[in-house]
């Protein structure tokens, strides 16, 4: 039978967590800096905002993503 997901505790690193931490982390930092980086940038079109925002996005992503992975792996 299954152990039950409250009670499990994965051997290694825990992937579940790196993207649940990486998930909040990522809005929590991200939105801000997005906002904050926009007010010096001229973004005339929603499609220019909508593009400045994925881009800035994804480099927050991927810096968090990797630094919740070494954390993890550290912690491991």
């Amino acid at each position: 039978m299954p152990t039950p997901v409250e009670s499990h505790d994965p051997e290694g690193i825990d992937y579940g967590w790196i993207m649940q931490v990486t998930f909040v982390v990522t809005i929590l930092v991200g939105a801000p800096l997005v906002a904050v980086l926009s007010t010096g940038t001229t973004l005339p079109t929603w499609g220019a905002r909508v593009e400045f925002a994925i881009r800035v996005g994804a480099v927050v992503w991927v810096l968090v993503a990797l630094s919740a992975y070494v954390y993890a792996r550290r912690r491991v």
